[in-house]
């Protein structure tokens, strides 16, 4: 078992020191999180989804945004899109799975305002199909994927594509990514508050 959660670390490890040395992707990072930020300079709002793991991620970052991440500030208006089961099992029943992210971002999205698309494949239908919808009624759309970029990567304005092909590996990259992007949001639309 030792040797198990050691090569896991150590994969996890290479991961990120893979995305720590890929200039390009880190440029990405900071260019999301300019784009996250003149969203809410706007007043607009960030929207994600995700599938299992990436749903969880989705939720997640999701929270970090519109509760608080490093000091207390006024929140921001992000949503994970699968938080509202009625509205999941419904649309699932009526419309079949793949309809339920594009159906929710018609409903919530609106010009100018940002989606993050989570899949570690870049191939899950329902995100590809919330990501269309999404590019037509004219949101941006940040796409989270694993190191091919799958279909999503012709699809989104944005491509944060883990340096990786292995699902947990991705995922972690996924957080650290989205961790950052929370960050500097907070750090370019909020004062720190000084403590004594």
């Amino acid at each position: 078992m030792q040797s198990t959660i050691k090569e896991a670390i150590q994969a996890s490890i290479e991961a990120k020191t893979s995305l720590l040395q890929d200039a390009k992707l880190l440029q990405e990072i900071e260019t999301v999180a300019q784009a996250c930020i003149e969203v809410y300079r706007r007043d607009g709002k960030v929207l994600f989804c995700g599938n299992g793991g990436s749903a969880a991620d989705a939720q997640h970052l999701a929270a970090e945004l519109s509760g608080r991440f490093y000091f207390d500030r006024p929140p921001l208006f992000a949503e994970a899109l699968h938080v509202n089961t009625s509205f999941v099992t419904a649309v699932g029943n009526d419309y079949g799975y793949d309809a339920i992210y594009a159906r929710m971002v018609e409903a919530a999205g609106r010009k100018g305002d940002l989606l993050f698309a989570i899949s570690t494949s870049g191939n899950s239908p329902n995100v590809l199909l919330a990501a269309q919808k999404a590019r037509s009624l004219g949101l941006k759309v940040v796409a989270m994927t694993g190191q091919s970029g799958g279909k999503l990567r012709d699809t989104a304005d944005y491509l944060l594509n883990a340096p990786s092909r292995d699902t947990p590996r991705i995922q972690e990259c996924h957080m650290l990514m989205g961790h950052t992007i929370c960050q500097l949001v907070e750090a370019a639309l909020f004062t720190r508050p000084r403590t004594s």
